[in-house]
């Protein structure tokens, strides 16, 4: 059965209502395998993490089987619902980002959409630089890759 990922870059504009206009090599992805529905958030305020909704159902579902005061669960989710709202696809692919998240990611303007398999991430193309930059590719990634046979 083959596998269908979100993979690659594309760049996208935000329009100045806040929406996103979703690449349209991500956006029939996510809608023939989820529908319209997604979940826009994020770890850190740094960039937007945008979910199809069944696969945050499944994130959902994992964090249920945890104890509900652990400290890991309670700071994911008080980062994600912060930052988090959810919203749909609209007819012509696009979704609105939180305002408070497009402030915090400076997200504005000109951004580059990434598939991260089964979410999107976006960020502001000066941040993501600075980002490769600041976080270089070392031996020892491709060696912790290689032990789980990649």
């Amino acid at each position: 059965m083959e596998q269908r990922g979100l993979r690659g870059s594309s760049p996208a504009r935000i329009d100045d209502k806040g929406r996103l206009k979703v690449p349209t090599v991500f956006r029939s992805l996510i809608q023939d395998q989820q529908g319209a529905d997604v979940f826009v958030t994020s770890l850190t305020g740094e960039c937007v993490r945008i979910y199809p909704m069944q696969v945050w159902l499944e994130i959902e579902r994992k964090l249920s089987q945890m104890p509900a005061n652990h400290p890991s669960r309670l700071k994911f989710l008080d980062r994600v619902n912060y930052y988090g709202q959810t919203g749909e696809l609209d007819g012509q692919g696009r979704v609105v980002i939180p305002a408070h998240l497009r402030d915090s990611a400076s997200i504005v303007g000109d951004v580059r959409v990434f598939g991260r398999i089964d979410y999107l991430e976006v960020w502001n193309e000066q941040r993501f630089a600075q980002k490769l930059q600041r976080e270089p590719w070392m031996d020892e990634d491709g060696l912790k890759l290689s032990d789980h046979g990649v």
